[in-house]
């Protein structure tokens, strides 16, 4: 199948800011008396909204964050990008040739629109996504592994939920997709395979990407993924 809208993760499929983020995060939820370790962050909060780690906190301390969590954490992010953040590998070459193949795409974050500009404005991705091609949780009030943030982003972009891909690198983004009623490859640069095993089909490196999308109708070996 030819899918009419190609809809990204931004966390860690466009930017490699897994990493400084998640770094951060466990670093501040530590200092504040909630010991976290990277792989704990990774786990528990990649490809999530921040409202989650507020839920997780609260459910298994009893103890709410501070009022001013967001914000701090927030300002740390921001900083680490501007000194640190890169595009991932392959991500230019992936937009210039869905745009030569007339393939729309968009994206859909758990990020707040703050973060995803701050990030593409020091990557050089804000050139690929005006304001009518990014979507945030923000948006809808809840986000991944609910199905809310796609279907929006769907929506907005006027294609059907069945002719949607999705590039997700999360658990969460997986399960979030199928929820929608779209296929979603597991992108595993970052992410163990297993961890992903629930997606239409894995893949590696962004820039296989383009020859994916051509042979979608069929897995690696023949067969479709299933949910």
């Amino acid at each position: 199948m030819r899918y009419d809208l190609v809809i990204f993760d931004n966390d860690g499929v466009l930017v490699d800011s897994e990493p400084l983020s998640n770094t951060i995060l466990a670093g501040y939820l530590t200092e504040l008396g909630h010991p976290t370790t990277y792989e704990d962050s990774l786990r528990d909060y990649m490809g999530a909204a921040v409202h989650r780690v507020h839920d997780l906190v609260l459910e298994r301390s009893g103890k709410r964050l501070p009022e001013d969590f967001d914000d701090v954490f927030h300002a740390r992010v921001f900083a680490a990008f501007e000194r640190e953040l890169q595009p991932m590998p392959g991500a230019f070459e992936v937009l210039e040739k869905l745009t030569a193949d007339g393939i729309a795409y968009c994206l859909a974050s758990s990020g707040s629109h703050d973060r995803i500009r701050v990030g593409h404005r020091k990557t050089g991705l804000d050139t690929w996504f005006g304001e009518d091609r990014v979507f945030s949780s923000q948006d809808v009030g809840r986000g991944k592994p609910a199905p809310d943030l796609f279907l929006h982003a769907a929506r907005s972009m006027g294609v059907r939920p069945e002719r949607c891909l999705v590039v997700e690198d999360s658990p969460l983004g997986v399960q979030a997709a199928i929820a929608a009623g779209m296929d979603v490859y597991g992108f595993t640069a970052m992410t163990p395979g297993e961890r992903l095993s629930a997606a239409t089909r894995l893949f590696s490196d962004l820039r296989d990407l383009p020859t994916l999308l051509t042979t979608a109708d069929t897995g690696a070996d023949g067969e479709r993924g299933s949910h």
